[in-house]
C-alpha cells in the first residue's frame, strides 16, 4: 500500500502545485490598441432571453473595446424587443426603420465599428454581434475608426445568436436585456475555502507531530532498555515515512514541469478521465487511512485494528482496514461516476482532504534545508507556470492545465472547490492540492519539532507557522479579487510567509542551526548516561 501512495503523492504534488481561481469576467488586455472612446475592458455581459413575454433562457457574450459601459444590475437594464438587421452584417443603412429596438447582425464584411454606426445612425439602443464560430472574439476598433459610440455592443457566440434569429424568424416576439454583473469583494466560498486549507493542513499537522512523538517515546523506552533489537525495530518504524532530501526537492521543478507540459499538450477528454482514475486511486487510500486512524482510537475498534491477515500482493493488512476499505472504494466509485452533478463537489472535497492529511502524514522534510529548497523550487515553479508561461505558450500554462480546457469537462479532479454562492455569475473557488501539501509540509514539520523539544504552543513555532500560511493564503484571495478573479499562484504570497517566518524567529531564537541541519532537538541517550557508583561495604 505504501508505494502506492507514494506514487500518488508524487502524481498529485506535480499535477497542482501553486493555482487559487475564482474565475474571472474582465479582460484587461494591453495588446489591443487604446484611445479616448476605444479603451474599455472587455467584460463579460449577460444576455437574458424573453420568449412572447415569457423569460426563457440566458446567454453569455462579451462587451466591446468601444461603447457606452452596460448596467451592473438586472433591475436597472431594459427588456428591448429585439430586431433582425437588413442586410444581415448592417454594413449599410438598414431597410427596416429601428424604434429603440436591439439589432441583432451577422459579423463580417465591415468592421465591428462601422456596424455600431450605423446601428446607431439607424435608431438602435443595442447591437448584438452573432460571431461566426462558437467561441467570443474581442472587438476592437481600427485606428481611423469613429468611436464616437453611444450604443453598447455585444457579441454572442454562433449557436446562441442562430437560436435567436430563428425565434425571430417564426414571428415570435423576442425581448432581451444587457447587463454585467460585478462580483462581490468576498464570497462566503472563499472564507469557506480558506477554513478548509488551514483546517487541512492543522489536522494533518496533529497527526504527523503525534506519529512523531509516539515513535520517539518508543525509541527512548528501547534505549533505556538498551535492547538489542533497537536497530531492527527502528527501521521497520520508519519505513512507514518518506523523507525528502534536497536533490528530491530540486528534481520537483524538473519533473514537474516535464509532467505540466505533457498534461497542457495531451490535454484531452479520455486523458482527464484517465486523471478521475488516479485521483480515485489515491482518494481511496488516503480515505481508508484516516478512517483506519480514527476509529482505532476507539476501544470498540482497536481489536480490529490490532489483529491482521495476509492478503496476496498487499502483504499483511488488518481486519479493520479490510472492513473499511470497500466503503473508501465504493464511496470514489459513486463520485467518479456522478461528478458532474451540482452537489459533486463535496464527494470530490472529501476525497482530496483525506488524501492531503495521508500525504501529510506520509512525506516529511526532515530539516528547514530541505524544506527551503522545495518551497523556493515551487515558488518559482508556480511563478512561471502561471504568468511567465504566457510568452511560451501565449497563455497560462498552469490555469489552462487546471481548468481542463479543450477536455470538455470542468477541470481537473486535483482541486478543492466550493461554489459561489452570492457571486451572480456563478463557478466555483478553487485552490490547488499544491497549494495546501507544499507549505504544509513545513508546518507539519515545525509541530514535530516542538514536540520533541517539549515547547508549548507560545514558545514554539507551529502557531507562528501556521498564522503564516493562513495569512499568505488570505493575502492571495484579496489579490485575487483585486485582479477580477484571474487565477493566482498562491506560493508567491504562501511562501514568503512561511518560510519567512520560521527562518526569521529561528533566527532570533539561536535555533536556526538545529533547525536548519538536524531537525530535531537535541536528545539525551538514556543508555549512555552515567550512573552513580555505589560505595562497598
Amino acid at each position: 500500500m505504501e508505494i502506492n501512495i507514494v506514487f500518488i503523492v508524487i502524481l498529485i504534488v506535480i499535477l497542482s502545485a501553486g493555482f487559487v481561481s475564482a474565475g474571472d469576467i474582465v479582460h484587461q488586455d494591453n495588446v489591443a490598441p487604446k484611445r479616448p472612446g476605444c479603451a474599455n475592458n472587455f467584460v463579460l455581459v449577460k444576455v437574458p432571453i424573453w420568449i412572447d413575454g415569457l423569460e426563457n433562457t440566458e446567454y453569455v457574450g462579451v462587451g466591446a473595446r468601444f461603447g457606452p459601459t452596460l448596467e451592473s444590475k438586472e433591475k436597472h437594464a431594459n427588456h428591448t424587443r429585439l430586431a433582425l438587421a437588413d442586410p444581415p452584417d448592417c454594413c449599410s443603412k438598414p431597410r427596416n426603420q429601428l424604434t429603440g429596438e436591439v439589432i441583432l447582425v451577422h459579423r463580417g464584411n465591415c468592421s465591428f465599428t462601422v456596424k455600431a454606426n450605423v446601428a446607431e445612425e439607424a435608431g438602435a439602443s443595442a447591437i448584438l454581434i452573432i460571431n461566426n464560430q462558437t467561441e467570443l472574439f474581442k472587438m476592437v476598433c481600427e485606428s481611423d475608426a469613429d468611436v464616437n459610440i453611444k450604443i453598447p455592443a455585444v457579441m454572442l457566440p454562433q449557436d446562441a445568436g442562430s437560436n435567436l434569429e430563428n425565434y425571430i424568424n417564426n414571428n415570435t416576439r423576442v425581448s432581451v436585456a444587457l447587463y454585467s454583473p460585478k462580483r462581490p469583494a468576498v464570497d462566503i466560498a472563499e472564507v469557506f475555502l480558506w477554513l478548509m486549507a488551514v483546517g487541512t493542513i492543522l489536522l494533518a499537522s496533529y497527526w504527523s507531530a503525534w506519529t512523531a512523538r509516539e515513535v520517539a517515546i518508543e525509541q527512548d523506552k528501547l534505549l533505556k532498555d538498551a535492547s538489542e533489537e533497537f536497530l531492527q525495530v527502528g527501521s521497520a518504524g520508519s519505513s512507514g515515512f518518506v523523507d525528502i532530501n534536497t536533490m528530491s526537492a530540486v528534481l520537483f521543478v524538473v519533473f514537474a514541469s516535464c509532467f505540466l507540459v505533457m498534461l497542457y499538450k495531451l490535454m484531452s477528454f479520455w486523458f482527464v478521465e484517465v486523471l478521475v482514475v488516479l485521483f480515485c486511486i489515491g482518494g481511496v487510500e488516503g480515505l481508508q487511512m484516516c478512517l483506519v486512524a480514527l476509529l482505532s482510537s476507539f476501544r470498540w475498534f482497536q481489536r480490529f485494528a490490532e489483529s491482521f491477515i495476509k492478503v496476496p500482493f498487499f502483504g499483511a493488512v488488518s481486519h479493520l482496514t479490510l472492513a473499511v476499505c470497500p466503503f473508501c472504494i465504493a464511496f470514489a466509485v459513486v463520485w467518479a461516476v456522478y461528478r458532474r452533478i451540482s452537489f459533486a463537489w463535496i464527494g470530490q472535497d472529501i476525497l482530496g482532504i483525506a488524501l492531503i492529511i495521508t500525504v501529510l502524514q506520509i512525506v516529511r522534510i526532515p530539516n528547514l534545508k530541505v524544506g527551503t529548497v522545495l518551497l523556493g523550487c515551487a515558488f518559482l515553479y508556480d511563478i512561471f507556470w502561471v504568468f511567465a508561461s504566457k510568452w511560451l505558450f501565449h497563455e497560462s500554462v498552469m490555469i489552462v492545465v487546471a481548468r481542463g480546457d479543450r477536455s470538455g469537462e470542468d477541470g481537473i479532479p486535483m482541486l478543492l472547490n466550493i461554489p459561489r454562492m452570492f457571486d451572480p455569475w456563478g463557478g466555483y473557488s478553487v485552490i490547488g492540492f499544491g497549494d495546501i501539501i507544499l507549505p504544509g509540509l513545513l508546518v507539519a514539520f515545525s509541530l514535530r519539532y516542538d514536540w520533541l523539544a517539549n515547547m508549548n504552543l507560545r514558545a514554539g513555532y507551529f502557531v507562528w507557522a501556521m498564522t503564516a500560511y493562513g495569512l499568505g493564503l488570505l493575502v492571495t484571495y484579496v489579490a485575487l479579487n483585486l485582479m477580477d478573479g484571474h487565477g493566482q499562484p498562491a506560493l508567491l504570497y504562501i511562501v514568503p510567509f512561511t518560510l519567512g517566518t520560521f527562518i526569521t524567529l529561528g533566527k532570533k531564537r539561536g535555533d536556526l542551526k538545529t533547525l536548519w541541519t538536524q531537525g530535531e532537538p537535541e536528545r539525551p541517550c538514556p543508555h549512555l548516561q552515567l550512573q552513580p557508583l555505589q560505595q562497598k561495604d
